[in-house]
């Protein structure tokens, strides 16, 4: 919900594991922008078991699970903050109560073609070292042709299909996820964790291409008639019977909803549910923006910072300030992204999309390059970060700056306009003018 706050001495946004604390100028005007509040749930164990217990368009969990012969469990990567300590077990615990040995229990990790989670870190996402006893954790690796099905293509829009031979072949598919606005499909979770999460690259390749990218349809907080999300739906018809736990989380990460069930059904009503809580009607545009990349783990690397300088546009003026604020504690991201940014600075912004608008596989990771561009061409883009330097910092393509309270006082008085648009949460929050 937007707030005005005329007499605050600074203002706090998510930065990396602690937040920032960013100083205002006495003359700013912050409107502080942030999600409509959602109750916590004062069980989330119970509400866990609540949901497998009456799942949406579905059967109760305990009795989908019984003959089954094995199962597969879909969750996040790292970039995804997902309660996975709430529901795995439960999960698990029914299926091994129905028969089903732990060696015929894969937990996989939707990586789509990013990194794989190993070690402490893997062990972060799973959240409950109780799983690795009962379950089989692997990665997902979007490059190993061996691993994956063929199962055709879309009928539509003839995108090839090739999933990962775990998930495919598994007696029992269950898909994982957290529900929040998605810079290109609408929205995160559900059909999401499939394709791209246990996608082949040459799947996930197609519909990041250009003819998706450019569809004015594939943008946040939209279903309708977007091709990504299209695409994701007929990819599950080629699949058939999936399920899906999907979650919400408030700003501390705890738990304001969950269900289970059908994997489209379950996950409509996941989105219905936060739509009106994320998508925040402001009433006007500001010619300076202040936004964060979304603290850990989401702003671990400057590729996944790109979906804060996108979420907010609709209230960014012609030609105003945005200012984003990235930990990037792990760097810039892919040698195949950092690729991509170097065609762009070295080509610029009109040259480098015209790379682009033939191909029938967009080169990975260049997508998050191609979406960059739409913040580069509605106004000025600012960058506040401790996590990068010299040819990775030039690489970005945007200004950086040494100082978010500097910046914040340059851009007002640039604009001779004192509204400052604060949005502490990122791309966790979309501001629309009406």
């Amino acid at each position: 919900m937007p707030s005005e706050n005329l007499h605050a001495e600074s203002i706090e946004i998510l930065y990396g594991k602690h937040g920032l604390s960013v100083p205002l100028p006495r003359s700013a005007h912050p409107t502080v922008i942030g999600k409509r509040p959602l109750p916590k749930l004062a069980d989330p164990h119970a509400a866990v078991r609540a949901a497998l217990a009456q799942p949406v368009a579905a059967a109760p969990y305990a009795d989908l699970v019984r003959g089954r012969k094995s199962a597969c469990i879909l969750i996040c990567d790292i970039t995804r903050p997902v309660p996975n300590h709430l529901f795995l077990r439960p999960l698990i615990e029914d299926l091994r109560a129905a028969g089903v040995p732990r060696e015929r229990i894969a937990v996989l990790v939707a990586t789509g073609l990013h990194r794989p989670n190993e070690g402490e870190e893997l062990a972060e996402v799973v959240g409950d070292p109780w799983v690795f006893e009962h379950a089989l954790v692997a990665n997902h690796f979007a490059r190993d042709d061996a691993a994956h099905v063929d199962l055709g293509v879309t009928p539509v829009r003839r995108t090839p299909v090739k999933l990962d031979r775990r998930f495919v072949e598994a007696d029992l598919r269950i898909a994982t996820g957290l529900v929040e606005p998605h810079f290109m499909a609408g929205w995160s979770g559900g059909r999401k964790v499939i394709a791209p999460g246990v996608a082949h690259e040459d799947t996930i390749r197609t519909f990041h291409s250009a003819r998706f990218m450019e569809d004015p349809a594939a943008i946040q907080c939209n279903l309708d008639g977007n091709p990504l999300h299209d695409e994701q739906l007929a990819i599950v018809r080629m699949l058939g019977e999936v399920y899906a736990v999907n979650t919400v989380i408030d700003e501390d990460r705890d738990l304001v909803h969950v269900n289970f069930g059908e994997i489209v059904a379950s996950h409509l009503v996941a989105v219905r549910f936060v739509a009106d809580s994320v998508r925040v009607p402001v009433g006007r545009k500001f010619a300076t923006i202040l936004t964060s990349a979304a603290g850990h783990p989401l702003d671990k690397t400057y590729y996944q910072t790109v979906k804060g300088m996108v979420t907010p546009l609709d209230i960014l003026a012609p030609g105003g300030t945005l200012i984003v604020a990235s930990a990037c504690s792990e760097g810039f991201g892919s040698g195949a992204f950092r690729a991509a940014q170097k065609r762009l600075v070295e080509l610029g912004p009109d040259a480098f999309l015209a790379t682009l608008l033939g191909k029938q596989l967009a080169d990975v990771d260049e997508w998050q390059t191609e979406m960059q561009l739409k913040p580069m061409r509605a106004g000025r883009v600012q960058l506040y970060t401790t996590g990068l330097a010299g040819d990775d910092l030039m690489l970005t393509g945007v200004e950086h700056v040494e100082s978010v309270g500097a910046a914040v006082a340059a851009a007002l008085a640039h604009a001779n306009d004192p509204a400052l648009a604060v949005i502490p949460e990122g791309p966790y929050v979309v501001p629309v003018v009406a």
